[in-house]
């Protein structure tokens, strides 16, 4: 694995002052916007992205710019499904409706929904197809399986657009993947806080350098990892090596 420094800016801000739902809730509001300018129509609860039938469907990125964004659009798919599928299970529907983790989980599925969306309007005929998820290894009903895979998603997300920052060459495509790898940041650090309330855990040593920088990772070491989650052939040989 390779673990080298972001180019992309830094995503640690402080949430003092603020509750969890303002946390995410500010934090989603620019790239929100964004995404309803770029994609020009707004982000749906349950997009329905998951129930898409490519079972076993080979998907081949292109090469340059567009191969990396559609490399980030296929991790927001899967994020954008696993979070869809929580909001359906009895976890998540057993929380009370006036819960801040029910408005947590609530409102980053809204931002993964928003993110796959942009990149799949920002594509446009070059976007990859559907991405079929599985998820059989996770019990949707249980608490600690949710947040324990959610964590593990958000934290991976946050280091593959961190390791693919500095092989983008479009300054516009960077400076999008800047503004959703902060909201990503976000997303990983509510999800460590509510695993370890009142602690320091929302930002471990585990993804934070001695530098203070988040870990990047190789478009390989992040694909390997989501692989275990999706039912379709990946080819990512013309992704940067």
């Amino acid at each position: 694995m390779q673990n080298k420094q972001s180019a992309l800016p830094d995503s640690t801000e402080s949430r003092s002052g603020l509750g969890r739902r303002d946390f995410l809730k500010y934090g989603g509001m620019g790239i929100a916007a964004a995404v309803l300018v770029s994609a020009g129509s707004g982000c749906k609860k349950d997009n329905n992205t998951a129930n898409n039938p490519h079972n076993g469907a080979n998907i081949v990125f292109p090469t340059g710019d567009a191969g990396i964004l559609n490399y980030a659009y296929a991790l927001e798919q899967l994020e954008a499904a696993f979070y869809t599928q929580v909001l359906t299970g009895s976890y998540y529907k057993g929380l009370s409706s006036s819960s801040a983790e029910k408005q947590i989980l609530t409102d980053i599925q809204l931002h993964e929904v928003c993110h796959r969306d942009f990149f799949k309007a920002a594509l446009g005929p070059a976007a990859i197809g559907a991405l079929t998820p599985f998820f059989n290894n996770i019990n949707f009903n249980d608490r600690t399986s949710v947040l324990t895979q959610a964590k593990i998603f958000e934290d991976l997300g946050v280091s593959a657009y961190n390791g693919a920052a500095s092989f983008i060459s479009d300054s516009g495509y960077l400076l999008v993947a800047g503004k959703i790898v902060s909201v990503e940041a976000r997303h990983a650090s509510a999800i460590r806080d509510l695993l370890q309330p009142n602690t320091t855990s929302f930002a471990g040593d585990d993804v934070i350098g001695s530098t203070g920088l988040d870990a990047a990772n190789t478009f390989t070491y992040v694909l390997t990892q989501a692989s275990a989650f999706i039912t379709n052939t990946i080819n990512s040989s013309n992704l940067p090596q």
